[in-house]
């Protein structure tokens, strides 16, 4: 079964998440990815959350692996006039450059579009940073707490209440919904370069891509320009969209917006008397008794768990879904059944679950190639490939230019 890029190179200057898990899930998909790391590695190598239970892969980098597994990793000292030719020369054999380089340091690096292009006029140049290339704020760097979830809107729209604090920002979220944004621009450039011959400039952000994710709100706010409404749990529109406790102190939530939703959901809790109440007839009426009717829910939902309530939710037809900690996702049945966390081999430390890419495909290989590089694992191995001689490599190594 052959992969979708399994002819496609691609050669990646970045660091952390957000640009790194754009280049794992080419390499998901087939690419030889070479990264290029600095001689220390990249800074986010050692920063994985530890391990709560005794493992084979205590102290491994779960965190840095995901991103960048089934990479080749080259060490190289880009700061040196000597590293960036050799950066130079790894582009010409490739097809895509990624990097999350600013503007400046690209060409401070010279690896910029135009230089590159210089040396391969076909590329596709592919940027991912916090705000973008253009604009008065090109210039800041940017984290998805900061650009993706910050700056965007997006946490103001997660608080709860119009006085609820700013709730914390998952790990990396920002960083892998922007990633896959830069996954699509970069197939669509690929088509674009086959088909014209020349060279593509791709860029996206976490800035841009998080209001992306919020089109449907801002699409609105963008004409009458007035603050979205922060609706704490008794101010929700309907008792039909909102989230509620179970008496295991596990939670639901309920989405349904057809109009035998307040039906199905009386019948479900055992609440017929709601039904017969003239004061909660229409919609509005419901709306204007909100704390009463969230309040029921909430002392009727304590009466049994999460998952008995599931069966009985199922069994009348109401649309909701469990709220799961992370160590139940990973439990999922559903989740297990359609691959979301499939098995790599590590060389050294034995077989450990990943997490896969979002996406499946019926007749072609997409999955984790394998673990991820050691910094520089296979610089000797890639300079060979671009044509370097064993003396001059070992001289780059013996002046520190690669590692």
């Amino acid at each position: 079964m052959n992969a979708p890029l399994e002819d496609i190179k691609v050669l990646e200057v970045d660091s952390y998440m957000a640009a790194p898990s754009a280049a794992a899930i080419l390499a998901d998909m087939g690419a030889d990815v070479v990264k290029i790391e600095p001689l220390a590695g990249d800074p986010m190598r050692g920063l994985s959350r530890p391990l709560r239970v005794e493992s084979k892969f205590a102290g491994y980098d779960l965190q840095f692996d995901v991103d960048n597994r089934g990479k080749r990793s080259a060490a190289i000292a880009l700061d040196k006039a000597e590293g960036q030719a050799l950066a130079q020369r790894l582009v010409q054999d490739a097809d895509v450059f990624l990097c999350n380089l600013l503007a400046q340091r690209q060409q401070r690096f010279g690896l910029d579009p135009q230089t590159l292009f210089a040396i391969k006029p076909n590329l596709v140049h592919a940027t991912l940073t916090g705000y973008g290339t253009t604009g008065p704020d090109a210039w800041r760097p940017g984290y998805d707490v900061t650009a993706f979830f910050g700056r965007s809107g997006l946490s103001d729209t997660m608080r709860e209440g119009e006085d609820g604090v700013v709730p914390r920002a998952g790990t990396a979220q920002g960083d892998h919904t922007t990633g896959l944004t830069l996954v699509a621009a970069i197939l669509a450039a690929l088509r674009l370069a086959e088909r014209t011959g020349e060279g593509q400039v791709v860029e996206t952000s976490l800035y841009e891509t998080a209001v992306w994710t919020q089109a449907s709100e801002l699409s609105v706010t963008a004409i009458d320009k007035a603050p979205v409404r922060r609706r704490a749990r008794h101010e929700a529109l309907t008792p039909m969209t909102n989230r509620y406790p179970c008496g295991d102190g596990k939670w639901v939530v309920l989405n349904m917006l057809d109009s035998g939703a307040w039906e199905r959901l009386c019948r479900a809790i055992g609440r017929d008397d709601w039904l017969a109440d003239e004061r909660l007839t229409t919609g509005r009426d419901r709306y204007q008794h909100m704390p009463e009717l969230v309040d029921g829910v909430d002392a009727t939902l304590a009466a049994k768990s999460r998952d008995e309530w599931g069966a009985i939710f199922d069994e009348h037809g109401v649309i909701w879904g469990p709220v799961l900690g992370l160590h139940e996702v990973v439990e999922d049945p559903h989740a297990n059944a359609i691959g979301l966390f499939p098995e790599l081999e590590h060389p050294e430390r034995g077989t450990y679950r990943t997490v896969n890419v979002p996406m499946r495909f019926k007749t072609t290989d997409v999955r984790p190639r394998g673990p991820a590089p050691t910094t520089g694992e296979h610089t000797e191995q890639i300079l060979r490939e671009a044509g370097l001689s064993q003396a001059e490599i070992q001289e780059l190594l013996k002046q520190g230019f690669v590692a």
